[in-house]
């Protein structure tokens, strides 16, 4: 991996893990929160990281030329 597709990743679970924190606070428990949360924001960083920094394949035209 490279270092941007693991920053999304961190953006990503800083994000579900916020998110989670404040469903948790909005349903009483912190806790379950924060672990939905976390898995919420992996998916969306992994998901940004595959998107945006993924491998691009160039592919090269095959031409037949005589030399």
């Amino acid at each position: 991996m490279k270092g941007k597709q693991i920053l999304a990743i961190g953006i990503g679970i800083a994000l579900g893990t916020s998110l989670g924190v404040t469903f948790g606070v909005v349903f009483d428990n912190i806790a379950i929160g924060i672990s939905i949360g976390s898995g919420i924001g992996t998916t969306i960083g992994v998901a940004l990281a595959l998107i945006n920094f993924g491998e691009k394949q160039e592919f090269k035209e095959k031409r037949n030329e005589r030399i």
